[in-house]
């Protein structure tokens, strides 16, 4: 089953049979239930849902089919094309729109594509919205509207230019100490939609750009997770061009990775550790990741006189502990920066106009500023679930034996040691467990996961 309903959307391989692959009966019906809950948010004349996408081969055709959908349900659809998942959320919002669809399986090779929907705050929906949803899908209780009632389609293709403009107005983006630094950058846009919006918006902050797979085909050059076994064009573009850094989105760029002048990676994790030290020496807040990201953003919180909040894996669950806690700066360890003053989104744009002011004011290479934080090291690994475990059971398990620890059980069994941490959960997208892990060296890290795959494997053959 490559067919994948959860809460936060639909998502799945191209072709294949109905129900067990994103095939276009299957959009169709996604698209219709969405609609139906859009109507049900508040009873009025008129709805107007945004919708974009990202370059993937699919995604002209699974565009296609959700805007008429809507438009089949009386709805009008602004339709931005090509375009990145922060720019749709940004743009509902601005649009005093009902919602937002986002077609793009993020990181996921060609063949996949999903449809994220957003409320009308341009926000994720949350598990209780996401459910509604699911329901409507299975039961097929959906009205379509009357001849005389029929939507219309809207096209404007100005918003990645809006985004941009939003972001040089902001007053932490530095723009001329980024353009009296004279960087020299190479972007890897995995020939999808960063490949637009990154070099536009370094060129607004007068960065010298060299392009790499900018093309956006949809046929991507590498695994479009922008993980450090994919970059190796990118690491021989940024020496041999004796570049600043380079700079990486996945494909819908909600994603940011760096890397260095000799063309070692910055580190993902540390995406959001470098743009929150930014930040915080401006605004001094609370910040906000999620269990499995770096020790390191609570390390540079605390240096700023702020407070570091831990919340369940996930967007959405990230953002709602943002809002409760107030945090300045937040997101994923996996190169996804949540700035509230923009949006209440991953948005790579906006983390690379913060990373480059930082850069800047400091007057430093990249690596150079990298050896300026804490050093942590992380191991992720996965044990395959048989049918027979009782995963819920293992956990709590583990939760007990360690109970004289620090125990975090909101997401799974996170457990806090000294100088180091492990996090055990259950993916929502494949029969696995997640072991994650963090220690002050990579040995360290990879013995103490190794560890915990024994203690598991242990306790379900014991079950």
């Amino acid at each position: 089953m490559t067919l994948i309903k959860s809460i936060s959307g639909i998502r799945g391989t191209i072709g294949g049979s109905v129900g067990e692959n994103l095939t276009p009966i299957d959009a169709v019906k996604f698209a219709a239930a969405y609609g139906v809950w859009i109507k049900q948010q508040r009873n009025k004349e008129n709805y107007r849902v945004v919708v974009g996408r990202d370059a993937r081969i699919s995604g002209e055709m699974i565009q296609n089919l959700v805007m008429q959908t809507l438009v089949g349900m009386g709805i009008t659809v602004v339709d931005l094309g090509l375009s990145t998942t922060p720019t749709v959320e940004m743009a509902v919002p601005m649009e005093h729109a009902d919602g937002g669809i986002i077609l793009t399986a993020s990181h996921n090779p060609k063949q996949w594509n999903a449809l994220k929907l957003l409320n009308s705050k341009g926000e994720f929906l949350d598990a209780e919205n996401g459910k509604i949803i699911l329901d409507i899908v299975e039961k097929e209780n959906i009205d379509f509207a009357d001849v005389d009632s029929l939507g219309k389609i809207v096209k404007n293709q100005a918003y990645i230019d809006l985004h941009i403009d939003e972001i040089m107005d902001m007053k932490l983006v530095n723009k001329k100490a980024i353009e009296n630094a004279n960087f020299k950058i190479v972007v890897d846009g995995v020939n999808s939609t960063g490949g637009i919006a990154v070099p536009l918006l370094l060129d607004r902050l007068g960065v010298h750009t060299v392009k790499l797979y900018c093309d956006p085909t949809g046929h991507f050059p590498h695994n479009p997770e922008p993980l450090k076994e994919h970059l190796g064009e990118l690491s021989k573009a940024v020496k041999k061009e004796h570049a600043d850094m380079g700079i990486v989105v996945d494909p819908d760029v909600d994603r940011l990775a760096f890397m260095d002048e000799t063309g070692e990676m910055f580190g993902e994790e540390y995406t959001l550790v470098a743009c929150a030290d930014y930040v915080l020496g401006k605004t001094p807040g609370n910040t906000v990741s999620n269990l499995s990201s770096t020790r390191a953003l609570r390390d540079v919180t605390m240096k700023h006189g702020g407070e570091y909040f831990a919340a369940a894996v996930g967007e959405v669950n990230v953002v709602t502990m943002m809002k409760e806690v107030n945090a300045v700066i937040g997101g994923e360890g996996n190169g996804g920066i949540i700035f509230p003053e923009l949006h209440y989104g991953r948005d790579a744009l906006v983390g690379i106009a913060l990373f480059l002011s930082l850069l800047a004011e400091r007057k430093m290479r990249v690596s150079e500023l990298k050896a300026t934080y804490p050093q942590y090291f992380m191991s992720k690994q996965k044990i395959e679930l048989q049918p027979s475990m009782n995963v819920d059971a293992i956990l709590n398990d583990i939760a007990g034996k360690y109970s004289n620890e620090d125990v975090s059980t909101v997401d799974g069994v996170k457990i806090d040691f000294d100088d180091s941490w492990v996090h055990l959960r259950k993916s929502n997208t494949e029969p696995i467990i997640r072991i994650y892990t963090e220690a002050k060296s990579q040995d360290s890290a990879t013995l103490l996961a190794d560890r915990f795959v024994d203690e598991l494997n242990n306790i379900a053959i014991t079950a």
